[in-house]
């Protein structure tokens, strides 16, 4: 069984990162503050500004393979660097080809929505079974009757762009009674729509926040097997926007990231004085919500899960690898059906 590499998320602003033998060491203001093997990390994430890396140690990541990239506070993207590119280029271009016609593209955009709608249904469900005396449980089930009913049409949408109109359906009655799911007796966390650039509330923040992650760790799985993160099936194309990597994470959203959220809200792990409220009304976390939250997130990531259609045992991170891989391979024409992940 595979295990994930370390993320190793850098959160102090002017940290220094430098290479040490086989060590990568973190130094702030000429003090040592950190220090880790090589041969554990698997992806360098930087957030904020003023880190800087050694041209030894950039060097080595490139050459090894360990990608590193530059987020700003709220998990925004702003650069990334990355070693040569590995895979069949014969892969990629079966995947261009695929991208560029209509109905291949469809079929397996049509895959990744039926899972995340599934998916967001499975969410809402676990909560009915755990609260169904909750306040609001009604309305959670009057919405998991209606994605019983968008999931059935999504095989008969005849272009992508109804299939992203009826995800975008599906996503409005999801979010319009999430903050049902939010158990916490704190109004600081009540939760009415999702807004995301940027986030107006607390609530919102985690799980953009959240989704920044997934998508990141998700493009480097593409990239692990040949894929090109940068050419989508549902996404539009865009200059610097991963599409691929948001079409994969779009299965991962709800039972990932979205519990992950709920579970930090409602085990109370991160209190209300931990975000930044802007002027303009934007929320963000300060750095010590953000530390709890990346270690969640790690946590998160190594939980054991049986993978839905391989029937095998494994982390829940390498999931991402996983489902990278039987999309290679529907690409290359071995499977006839992309088989989504589906949370059990």
């Amino acid at each position: 069984m595979r295990h994930i590499q370390n993320t190793l998320y850098i959160t102090r602003e002017s940290a220094y990162l430098h290479k040490d033998g086989e060590s990568i060491v973190i130094r702030q203001d000429r003090e040592k503050i950190g220090q880790f093997p090589l041969i554990a990390i698997g992806e360098i994430v930087c957030f904020g500004f003023g880190i800087s890396i050694s041209p030894p140690l950039a060097e080595f990541c490139a050459e090894s393979g360990v990608t590193i990239t530059y987020l700003n506070g709220s998990g925004r993207f702003m650069a990334r660097m990355v070693g040569p590119v590995h895979g069949n280029v014969l892969l990629r271009r079966r995947q261009y080809r695929d991208a560029d016609d209509e109905t291949r593209a469809l079929k397996i955009a049509q895959c990744c929505i039926a899972a995340k709608i599934a998916n967001q249904r499975g969410t809402l469900l676990r909560f009915l079974r755990n609260h169904g005396d909750a306040a609001g449980a009604s309305d959670v089930q009057g919405v998991v009757n209606r994605l019983v009913d968008l999931q059935r049409r999504v095989d008969s949408v005849p272009t992508r762009d109804s299939l992203r109109a009826l995800e975008g359906e599906a996503a409005s009655y999801y979010f319009g009674v999430f903050g049902h799911l939010i158990l916490v007796n704190d109004a600081s966390f009540s939760f009415t729509t999702r807004s995301r650039r940027p986030p107006m509330d607390r609530a919102n923040a985690l799980l953009s926040f959240a989704y920044s992650l997934l998508a990141l760790d998700v493009r480097s799985a593409l990239e692990a097997v040949g894929l090109d993160p940068y050419v989508g099936f549902l996404h539009v194309d865009r200059p610097g926007r991963p599409s691929l990597a948001l079409d994969l994470a779009e299965e991962f959203r709800a039972p990932f990231a979205d519990r992950l959220v709920l579970s930090l809200l409602n085990l109370k792990q991160v209190n209300a004085g931990g975000f930044e409220v802007k002027a303009t009304g934007e929320v963000e976390m300060n750095a010590e919500t953000r530390k709890t939250f990346l270690a969640a997130y790690q946590k998160r990531k190594r939980e054991a899960i049986r993978h839905p259609f391989l029937d095998e045992e494994m982390e829940l991170g390498v999931a991402f690898i996983a489902q990278a891989r039987l999309l290679a391979r529907f690409v290359r024409g071995d499977l006839d059906l992309y088989p989504a992940f589906l949370w059990r």
